[in-house]
Parts: C-alpha cells; sequence; structure tokens
C-alpha cells in the first residue's frame, strides 16, 4: 500500500499523487456501501499495483460544491467591473466560507478597467474588508500581476477559489501560473457574465501550493446555517455579540444590542449590517426540514 493525495476526479477515477507520480484509481465498492465518497484533496492509502483507494483518511474539512476537501483556504475573486462590483454577492460568499471555518482571502480583479476618479473607492473597500481582518488584493489578470506580492497566500497550502462567472478566476491562475493554459471565455456583454469553462474538479500547482479551480461556486445559499449561528459568521459581530442584553439576540429589533450600537457608532459598516438583515430574512423565511 501506499499514501498519497487525490489531486483530481474525473470519469470515475480519483488521481492519486504520492512521491511525484500519479495514479488513476477506482473507489473500494465499501465505500459506495457506506455513502462515502473520495473527495479531491483527500489523504489516502491506496493499492498502486491494482489501482484502487483502500482508505480515506480523517477530514480536518470539506465542501460539497464544488466537492473538496482538507482546504487551507478560499481565494474569493470579484472584480471591479465586468461584472460590476458587488458587496452583497462578496458578502455571501465570505459568510459561506466563514460557516465551514475556512481562511477567506479577497482578491479584487480588474483593477485596469478602473477610471482613475474610482480608484480611491476601491481603496476604501480594501480597508473595510481589512480592518475586519480579511486580505484584500487589488489586482489585474490583463495587465502584470505581482506575482512576489501574492505567492505568498499560496505556498504551502491548498486553496479553493470562488467567484461568480466572468471575474476572472481562470485568468488569475494563467498568470500566476502560465504553464497551466487554462481555458478562459470572454465575457459574454449581453448577459454581464463570462462561462465558467472548467468541467472537473482538479489541484493544480501554483506558486508552491495547491489551488482548485473548480465549477460549482456561482451561486451560494445558506441551508446549512440556523439563524442563531448567522452572526458568528461576520468577524466583526462574533467579537461583540457576547455583550448584548440578551441571550439569543438576532440583533434585530431587541434593545441593548451591541450589534446595532456598533453601527451606530460606525464601528460595523451599515451595509454589512443590512447584508446581514438581507441573510436573516433568507434564513428564518425558508421550508421547515423535516
Amino acid at each position: 500500500m501506499k499514501e498519497g493525495k487525490i489531486i483530481k476526479a474525473l470519469s470515475g477515477f480519483y488521481y492519486v499523487q504520492s512521491e511525484g507520480e500519479l495514479y488513476p484509481c477506482k473507489g473500494r465498492g465499501v465505500f459506495r456501501k457506506r455513502e462515502i465518497n473520495p473527495l479531491v484533496g483527500d489523504y489516502v492509502k491506496f493499492d498502486p499495483d491494482n489501482k484502487y483507494v483502500t482508505e480515506i483518511k480523517d477530514r480536518k474539512n470539506e465542501l460539497n460544491r464544488p466537492p473538496i476537501a482538507n482546504i487551507d483556504q478560499a481565494l474569493i475573486v470579484s472584480s471591479a467591473k465586468k461584472p460590476g462590483f458587488s458587496s452583497l454577492l462578496l458578502n455571501r460568499f465570505l459568510v459561506m466560507i466563514e460557516s465551514v471555518g475556512i481562511n477567506p482571502v479577497i482578491f479584487i480583479n480588474k483593477m485596469d478597467l478602473v477610471k482613475k476618479d474610482q480608484i480611491t473607492e476601491y481603496h476604501s473597500i480594501q480597508t473595510i474588508y481589512e480592518k475586519i481582518g480579511y486580505s484584500v488584493e487589488l489586482i489585474s489578470s490583463i495587465e502584470e500581476v505581482d506575482i512576489p506580492a501574492v505567492s505568498h497566500y499560496f505556498k504551502d497550502k491548498t486553496t479553493v477559489i470562488a467567484g461568480q462567472s466572468g471575474v476572472g478566476k481562470s485568468s488569475i491562475l494563467n498568470k500566476l501560473n502560465p504553464s497551466l493554459l487554462i481555458e478562459t471565455d470572454e465575457i459574454s456583454e449581453r448577459l454581464g457574465r463570462g462561462r465558467h469553462t472548467t468541467r472537473h474538479v482538479e489541484l493544480l500547482e501554483v506558486c508552491g501550493g495547491l489551488i482548485a479551480d473548480t465549477p460549482g461556486f456561482s451561486t451560494v445559499d445558506f441551508s446549512n446555517i440556523e439563524a442563531g449561528q448567522l452572526a458568528n459568521f461576520f468577524p466583526e459581530m462574533k467579537i461583540r455579540q457576547g455583550n448584548c442584553k440578551f441571550r439569543g439576540c438576532l440583533h434585530k429589533q431587541e434593545p441593548k444590542c451591541a450589534i446595532k450600537e456598533a453601527v451606530d457608532n460606525q464601528e460595523i459598516t451599515k451595509e454589512r449590517y443590512n447584508h446581514y438583515l438581507t441573510f436573516l430574512e433568507e434564513i428564518e423565511s425558508r421550508k421547515p426540514r423535516y
């Protein structure tokens, strides 16, 4: 038996990387009986002769969409233009990533399309999220990406890349590692978005680490988050909610709410708080699960 890491899943095969070699393997039938699915990112034991994965080691985390395990961080890519920057969508991604205990990093791409008199606006956005505790980079995948400035994010880490279609995820990866030659599409002006060309889950070597360029991240829902949990996934709220007068405060109409006081004192942005209320309403209005 050998040990390795699944770096690609395609057409029923799991490609296991071990000691510099790549082994296409099938999963054991017992996995199907136990409803266990090997995932990209899994550390496994496998039979190199018969080409079967025999054991899946414990995971530190996993995502269902896309199906991937043992993630160190999520690179969330937004774009300044085409499609235009959406703080609402960025905050949706952040909440989803926070809810599974993965560290987010934010890249705002296509800064080359921003007019000079609008640059300050994006620096303000960068400052807002950095004050919360996030790492934020303003970049352009059309112009030269400052590789030394961003490569440290990826070294020795497994990263999942997320963001709506058309923001330039594949273009960024091609800049970070030109040998990848990942297929990209032009933006559809009529739809205002791009067509995601990635068709399978695969870990790619980038800047001394592994990055998954994955489909399935264009929509984000909160089906696994309960109303009382939501504030935990807004870091600036999480650190303050213990100061609310009432236990179980949802930070809506309750009196002596530390979160609302922080909004009034401009310690939490009104926009982030309004997005919290939007997400809370979405969670509270969903149909009960039995």
